[in-house]
């Protein structure tokens, strides 16, 4: 009699088991709303969505990196062993995080959060505000002007820099083309939100790329960019490598 007793403990015992979180976080790539779209030996490159209310997975994060916010988002950004923070963050905003850290992201919004998270596989030692402030509590060092959306002009500020990168914003107005200038150094191209290009590499066909697209271009190559939005401007985030030579070895997924 008492087998059949202990039964019904024994059940409810593997009931809560099955429903208790993980305690072990996942690692990217690995957690699934992180998307990996190009890796090479600088860098690591997701797009990340999560739907309304929903949340990413418990998920640890070895490297320092790098997001870039697609569309107004309203999270709570819950990191393992601190108290949780509500972060409301606007399209276009860019943060850099050291690493070392397990934490979940939860949706509080009825949009999907999105973002495109960077991964930085080698050490950036010194970060240095300069047009924004990455590193909190040290204002920006530089007064920059950022011109109107429909301002038929290209325009690119320096945002920020570490010991191994320059990260860039780049804004092309209304059918405007970038400067097709030889790149001196690899970098990665990050597109905000409600951006529409065409983008052109030698040996390559045209790409259209749009907000959350990511394109790495390699040190000599020579990038030809077109605005193809007729009354708005596209802008997107550069980051260039100061020790890259040409690296062909990125895998785009």
């Amino acid at each position: 009699m008492r087998r059949f007793r202990l039964l019904p403990a024994l059940i409810i015992c593997a009931a809560l088991r099955a429903q208790a979180p993980e305690s072990q976080p996942a690692h990217l790539p690995g957690e699934p709303h992180h998307h990996l779209k190009i890796e090479n030996s600088y860098v690591r490159a997701y797009y990340v969505e999560v739907a309304p209310h929903d949340s990413t997975l418990l998920h640890q994060h070895d490297l320092d990196y790098l997001y870039v916010i697609l569309g107004p988002a309203d999270i709570i950004n819950a990191v393992a062993g601190k108290p949780e923070l509500h972060q409301v963050l606007k399209d276009g905003e860019v943060h850099f995080t050291r690493g070392g850290f397990a934490h979940v992201a939860r949706n509080l919004s009825d949009a999907p959060f999105r973002n495109v998270t960077i991964e930085f596989l080698r050490p950036q030692g010194k970060v240095h505000n300069l047009c924004i402030s990455v590193i909190p509590n040290e204002p920006p060092t530089w007064l920059c002007h950022f011109p109107r959306p429909d301002a038929p002009i290209a325009h690119s500020s320096k945002l920020f820099d570490t010991d191994e990168l320059v990260a860039e914003l780049h804004s092309l107005g209304p059918k405007v083309r970038a400067p097709g200038s030889k790149a001196k150094k690899g970098g990665l191209l990050v597109f905000h939100d409600g951006s529409s290009v065409r983008a052109e590499l030698p040996h390559k066909t045209s790409m259209t790329l749009k907000g959350g697209d990511v394109l790495w271009v390699d040190a000599g190559s020579r990038l030809k960019i077109i605005n193809l939005k007729q009354n708005a401007s596209s802008s997107y985030l550069s980051l260039i490598f100061k020790d890259s030579a040409a690296s062909s070895s990125s895998r785009r997924r």
